[in-house]
């Protein structure tokens, strides 16, 4: 089975959308073992947004149901697209999709760029009338630098959870079992991810 690791790395030097939590760890030897002193936003690195995140009294990150973020995925090479996906580039591809992980030039960049490849709004309601319960991007956010927060509405409203700063570099377009689990913060708005996508030697592309 080929197993792709879609997490960035957590470090100091991570990609971080202006305004967040910037990531310090700080090891304490204690003589006989060690530890390392975090400090990280819930949103930090690759990572999940909750409902919650947006919608006062949405569903927090310790009551999404694991099954939403464990199955089928589909991604999408939206590689070409300069900055807008719109619901013309997803027509055709959301029919039995479950969880849709949307693939861009993003995924090789260190640093932020207020450009990044984001959905419209369209594109959200698109994906939202479809029922997919989860949608990945492999950009800082699923929505544009300049947005005031109605995609993420749109999608966390109808029950569409929301993972953010994938590495989709090295996947290529198709379908894969996901498994995207965030840490179990009780009462929290999100979390960073381990996310991987895996695929049977058999279904490998050429």
């Amino acid at each position: 089975m080929k197993v792709y690791d879609i997490t960035r790395d957590l470090s100091e030097g991570a990609v971080l959308y202006p305004g967040d939590v910037r990531p310090r760890f700080h090891e304490v030897d204690n003589g006989q073992y060690r530890v390392t002193e975090m400090t990280l936003g819930s949103h930090t690195g690759t990572h999940i947004d909750a409902p919650s995140h947006y919608l006062k009294g949405g569903r927090t990150v310790d009551r999404i149901p694991l099954e939403v973020l464990t199955g089928q995925a589909r991604v999408l090479d939206c590689s070409d697209v300069e900055s807008v996906i719109g619901p013309g580039r997803l027509a055709g591809h959301l029919v039995g999709t479950r969880t849709l992980l949307l693939k861009t030039w993003f995924s090789e960049r260190e640093a932020f760029e207020p450009g990044y490849p984001a959905l419209s709004l369209d594109a959200a309601r698109l994906i939202a009338d479809a029922g997919i319960t989860c949608v990945g991007i492999d950009a800082p956010s699923i929505e544009a630098f300049d947005g005031d927060g109605s995609v993420h509405r749109m999608l966390l409203g109808h029950g569409t959870v929301i993972l953010e700063l994938l590495d989709l570099s090295a996947v290529p377009e198709g379908e894969y079992g996901m498994v995207a689990l965030p840490l179990r913060l009780k009462g929290m708005d999100g979390s960073p991810v381990r996310a991987i996508l895996c695929k049977r030697d058999a279904e490998k592309e050429p």
